[in-house]
């Protein structure tokens, strides 16, 4: 059964880690998708030809989702070449870790500028046409870190509890329309971006979880099916953990 047959997705961030997993995940279940990152580069290729041998549209774009302008561009890019936009997962994100004591202005403004502020300017883009059409749903990528913190992330917690405040208020005001808005918390996920963590601390934070292993990109791709699926038509404003229970 194809849960999302016919509609078209939009993904920032989706060359590679949860943003692919979710690409790859909406493409088998029926969805064209547009897929965004900074640059259109070999990885974006090779995710645009393995989504069309899914059977489905695709389309890489290079847009940098922190600037409002070239936001506005790439939906209507996206629509004139698919016809309509259904689905937007807000899923763009950097890291810039160290303690406040050593945080420069510069890597706070970085996260908050990538992780926060993209979502403001892609939803507000894609929430014209959502508007139009009086139906819609959008994702916000979280995570457990925004829920409870953590030391030496006080840039990234603070760009991703302001997700999910984004998410809530949103949900509030475009409902009425037939626009969902959900944001997804996903707690330690093996990708690129925490691959550079050493052996032994990834150890040490999988035994922290009660599944005891760390989740896949797979595990995050799953709830962004369901939540953009007509299986979630009476969620809207809600904040889904996927953590294996570490956040308990």
């Amino acid at each position: 059964m194809k849960l999302l047959e016919g509609k078209t997705a939009l993904i920032t961030g989706g060359s590679r880690g949860i943003g692919k997993a979710i690409a790859i995940a909406f493409a088998r279940h029926g969805a064209h998708v547009a897929f965004s990152d900074l640059v259109y580069d070999d990885l974006a290729r090779e995710l645009e030809k393995e989504l069309q041998a899914l059977g489905v549209k695709s389309k890489g774009y290079a847009s940098d989702a922190s600037k409002f302008d070239d936001s506005e561009v790439l939906l209507k890019e996206v629509v004139d070449s698919f016809g309509q936009i259904d689905i937007l997962v807000n899923n763009a994100g950097i890291t810039r870790d160290t303690l406040l004591m050593r945080m420069t202005e510069e890597m706070w403004d970085d996260v908050i500028r990538v992780n926060l502020k993209s979502a403001f300017n892609l939803t507000k883009a894609t929430q014209k046409y959502m508007l139009k059409q009086r139906s819609g749903c959008i994702i916000n990528m979280s995570s457990i870190v925004g829920i409870g913190g953590n030391a030496g992330q006080a840039n990234y917690a603070a760009s991703k509890a302001g997700m999910i405040g984004f998410t809530k208020s949103v949900a509030q005001e475009i409902g009425a329309r037939n626009i969902r808005v959900n944001a997804i918390a996903p707690g330690f996920i093996e990708t690129e971006m925490t691959a550079r963590l050493p052996e032994d601390v990834k150890k040490e934070w999988a035994e922290k979880i009660p599944l005891k292993r760390a989740g896949q990109p797979e595990d995050v791709a799953g709830m962004a099916v369901f939540l953009a699926s007509d299986l979630a038509a009476y969620v809207t404003g809600q904040v889904f953990t996927v953590c294996g229970g570490m956040n308990q």
